[in-house]
């Protein structure tokens, strides 16, 4: 059973990936319903009153076009969000939670390397978050007709969808290098939320300030959304951009949990 720690990661994980894949499904579709009822004339002038500052800050486009919608709601906070904290949960147990539960170093005492347990598990975080994430890119796709989103073309949707796991992906090996390196859940919670508050708004914020537009471009959801999937469809530099730099922290996190000593 222990010698493929991806695989079990995964069936341990089983009810909490489907628990992730309803919710964030369940959500995405929700406020994707509402689309038919926002797209209205009274909408678009309320839209326009609005301080364009105002809208910048808080994420949001055009809420009056399918993928202005969809990319302030289902893709904008709301999605992001959720997928963020699934990313954290992940990320956070692979490692800082078995230890903290004491079942690590009997998985540790079996002829399997740390390195190759953090790897397999970063594996199953990256493929639990795509499915989360493929899950709301179908259910939308199943919907597009009755919403009114047909004007996104159905490789839009899936590309959006890419780059939300890939963001998921950044904060979820956040959380885990954070976790492999100290040991502790908490640690890796609270450095997700600290670094996704500063690069949520970096994003959207830093531009209107001149000696801070410099953060937009270090921030993980610039190139999650700068790019506009919705309407773009994928753009393989930022994510290659997400994909280099979990990649790093994860490494940077297995270089100091390969030397530590766990607890038991």
């Amino acid at each position: 059973m222990l010698r493929n720690v991806f695989t079990k990661t995964l069936w341990d994980q089983r009810r909490g990936l489907l628990a992730a894949v309803i919710g964030v499904t369940a959500v995405g579709v929700l406020y994707a319903s509402f689309y038919p009822v926002i797209n209205t004339p009274a909408m678009r002038d309320a839209m326009a009153a609005f301080p364009p500052a105002f809208l910048d800050a808080m994420g949001i486009a055009d809420m009056t076009s399918p993928a202005g919608y969809l990319g302030s709601t289902s893709f904008g906070l709301l999605g992001p969000i959720l997928i963020i904290i699934v990313g954290a949960a992940l990320g956070a147990t692979a490692i800082a939670g078995e230890e903290e539960a004491g079942r690590l170093d009997l998985t540790l005492a079996h002829p399997v390397s740390r390195w190759s347990v953090l790897i397999q598990r970063f594996a199953a975080m990256v493929v639990g978050l795509a499915l989360a994430c493929l899950g709301l890119a179908l259910a939308l796709v199943a919907i597009s007709v009755p919403a009114e989103l047909t004007a996104i073309p159905m490789a839009n949707l899936f590309a959006a969808a890419l780059h939300m796991s890939l963001l998921g992906t950044f904060f979820g090996a956040l959380a885990m290098a954070v976790g492999a390196a100290s040991g502790r859940r908490a640690w890796a919670f609270t450095a997700v939320a600290v670094i996704g508050v500063a690069a949520f708004l970096g994003n959207n914020l830093g531009p209107s300030v001149d000696w801070l537009a410099w953060t937009r471009d270090i921030s993980p959801f610039h190139y999650y959304s700068g790019g506009q999937p919705l309407i773009n469809g994928v753009q393989p530099a930022d994510l290659t951009v997400l994909t280099i730099a979990s990649l790093a922290m994860v490494a940077l996190g297995g270089l100091v949990f390969d030397r530590r000593d766990v607890a038991v």
